[in-house]
């Protein structure tokens, strides 16, 4: 088992769009993952004016193998009809089975398919998922001709302590990121979400919502009570 961490990392995001997003890209990835048959324990994302951030734990390291087998027609159908069968289903006439049932002997097809290295499975998703994430309103940017809500500066993929490679934008994914814009630009690299979350917050970034909140909450009131003031809710 492995965790995934993505960030998208560019551009102010207008503050109304922010959360619909992250909420979208959790989204389109857990979907995603659903449709390749790859589970999960948990996923989570996060969103700050600068970066869309999701995180999933608990995936298996490969697809699992899939053994299918389908019905075909009678052995003496016509050829036209085999012929369809076997083109259908990507066999020939020696890899199928003949199997006796009551109603005749039949075609089968028995069609094994080896399990996908996660990570390249996350290559295909991930793409997509940047692709399809919906804004309200878009731009181009540069010489280019994809449209994303704001210039994307950095896309970082780990899939355990592995880049996972994909390439949106002209951007090229990594093991990288950088801080606050003024109190903490420099590019550093990560190795897991905790890794990352801690980072950031030496960074000066505080990459959940409801942190943020709590901070400004507790520092606002600590400045009006060293004034001798109490801080009015609004």
């Amino acid at each position: 088992m492995a965790d995934l961490l993505l960030e998208l990392f560019g551009e102010e995001i207008p503050a109304r769009m922010q959360a619909r997003a992250a909420d979208d890209l959790k989204r389109l990835v857990c979907d995603g993952l659903k449709k390749a048959e790859l589970p999960f324990e948990a996923a989570a994302s996060y969103v700050t004016p600068r970066r869309l951030i999701l995180t999933i734990t608990g995936l298996p390291l490969a697809q699992p193998d899939v053994r299918e087998e389908k019905r075909g027609p009678k052995i003496d159908a016509p050829e036209k009809a085999i012929d369809g069968f076997l083109r259908g289903n990507g066999v020939t006439r020696d890899q199928c089975e003949e199997r006796e049932l009551a109603k005749g002997t039949f075609l089968f097809a028995v069609i094994e398919r080896q399990g996908r290295p996660t990570g390249e499975v996350l290559t295909d998703i991930l793409s997509t998922a940047c692709a399809d994430l919906p804004w309200p309103k878009s731009m181009r940017w540069g010489r280019g001709t994809t449209r994303w809500v704001r210039p994307l500066q950095s896309i970082l993929a780990l899939f355990g302590d592995a880049v996972v490679p994909l390439s949106f934008a002209g951007i090229d994914s990594g093991n990288q990121t950088r801080g606050h814009r003024f109190h903490a630009p420099s590019v550093f690299t990560v190795t897991d979400f905790s890794d990352y979350r801690a980072k950031l917050l030496a960074a000066k970034v505080m990459i959940d919502a409801a942190d943020r909140r709590d901070g400004i909450t507790t520092g606002a009131r600590q400045l009006a009570a060293d004034a001798g003031l109490t801080l009015v809710s609004d």
